[in-house]
Parts: structure tokens; sequence; C-alpha cells
């Protein structure tokens, strides 16, 4: 326990236009031991003629696990993002995505609470969320995969925040996936607050903040899509790893970064601190 592992979630090939099996190979050729795939519902163009790395739920899940075999790499989990907000879309996404993940092979989905509808209170959307969690995580349980809550947006921005969606159900399928970056830019101290979520850890989204964007952005954003490769920003990497290394199960560092040359940068900067 407390085994640190790296992965690279896929948008890092997001602006080279290439399907997502030529991610997956080039993750394993920079060293990384996992991958974190974005799935989507229904048929999306860009993807559907190779253009984009994003994997319709309408495929054959065995299709990325294919993909992870031949490259000899693993999964962190599946980036699931959906606003629990709307149940309307969230509800089904997210059974989805945990089926998804249970035959193609990934331990984690990870989400947030995503952008509310205008016309909700603060009351009606927590309502809402536990609503779409509870769904959720029935099933999850048997298929034993988590359910990573992500500090992004409006009402996880905060320790408090995120502790209340966190407690909106009662299951051993919730958990944290936390991220360095977003919870930087929304003017928390990332280390207490990974200090915080520890034991309820079970991915990590390791984002780095350049000094340019901390300068304009900290305390005015709830996060921000991809970080400067790691070691580039203001993220002290060592203590986070550190930290890490208390936790009670293996974490993976998944780095969300913009471009090839980054995520090169980011494995060469994380493997030389342990």
């Amino acid at each position: 326990m407390g085994n640190i592992g790296f992965g690279v979630n896929m948008e890092f090939v997001r602006l080279d236009d290439k399907p997502f099996e030529w991610g997956v190979e080039k993750a394993a050729e920079l060293g990384y031991e996992y991958v974190e795939p974005m799935v989507h519902w229904g048929r999306e163009l860009l993807s559907e003629a190779g253009y984009f790395h994003s994997v319709s739920m309408l495929d054959d899940p065995w299709r990325i696990r294919r993909a992870c075999d031949r490259a000899g790499i693993r999964l962190s989990g599946l980036s699931s993002h959906c606003p629990l907000c709307k149940p309307e879309i969230s509800t089904e996404y997210l059974k989805q995505a945990v089926r998804f993940a249970a035959e193609c092979g990934a331990p984690v989905v990870n989400t947030d609470e995503g952008v509310k509808p205008t016309w909700t209170t603060e009351a009606e959307d927590h309502v809402l969320m536990r609503y779409v969690l509870t769904e959720a995580a029935a099933v999850a349980e048997p298929r034993d995969i988590k359910i990573g809550l992500e500090p992004h947006q409006q009402y996880s921005k905060t320790i408090v925040g995120l502790d209340r969606i966190y407690a909106l159900v009662d299951s051993p399928a919730i958990g944290i996936n936390f991220d360095t970056g977003n919870s930087y830019l929304a003017g928390e101290d990332p280390y207490a607050w990974l200090v915080h979520v520890k034991d309820q850890l079970v991915h990590l989204h390791a984002k780095d903040i350049s000094v340019e964007q901390s300068d304009l952005e900290r305390g005015k954003v709830t996060g921000t899509p991809v970080g400067c490769a790691c070691g580039d920003g203001v993220i002290d990497w060592a203590r986070v790893i550190e930290i890490c290394r208390s936790v009670r199960q293996d974490i993976v560092f998944s780095v969300e970064c913009g471009t090839v040359e980054q995520a090169e940068r980011s494995i060469k900067h994380l493997r030389s601190l342990l």
C-alpha cells in the first residue's frame, strides 16, 4: 500500500488530432504505466473519423482493453465527467460508465458536479446530486468500481464543499479523485486538502499550474482542463508524493497536460522524485 504509479490522462494528445489507439501507444512510448481514457455517450464525428481520442460507450469496451494490452499499459480509471446536478444527463451516463469500466478493466470512474442548472437552488442541487450518486453507487458497488469525485466546479471548489458532496451517499463506491491544479486555482492549499482527503483518495489528477496562469486566475476560477508540464509550475510534487505514500492504497498520478511534449517532461520529472 502507498505505492505510486504514473499515468496520463488522454487529453495530452487532444491537439494531435489522433485516435485513441495512437494516444495509448504514445503514452507507453513515453514510459507511462497507466492511461485514463475519456468516454462519451452516443457517437461523435471527430472520434469516429479518428481525429479525437475519446471513446464512445457504444463501442465494445474491449476496444480499450485490447489497445492497452497491445501497448503493455494499464488503466487507472475513466474520465467520465458529467454534471451531477443534471440527473437527466448524468444518471444513465454515469451508470453506463461504471458498467463500461468494469468490462474494460478500469477501477475508477472520475466525475464532478459539473455546470449547474440556472434555476435550481444550492439545496436542490445537492438533492439532485444525491439522486445521481445513489443510482450510480448501486451499480458500482457489486462491480467493485470506485466513483472518484473531483474538485472542479462551483460546490467542490472548497474542502467543505467537496466534503458535503462526498457525504451525500454512504457507499464504499464513493471516493475522491483529487486534482492538484484545480484545488490550487480555486485558492485552497492543495497539500492541506490532499492530507484531509487521503483516506478517501482513489485516484489523483497530477495537474501543474504555470506561474503565469496562477497570477492570472488563482482565486477567480474553479479549475482548468489541463495544466503545464509537471515540474514547470507551482505545485511541489515531492510534497504531493510524500503525502500519497501514507495513503492506505496504491494511487496512480494521472498527469493532465496539453501536449505530448509536456507529457514527456512530466514523466521525467515525476520519476526523478521517486
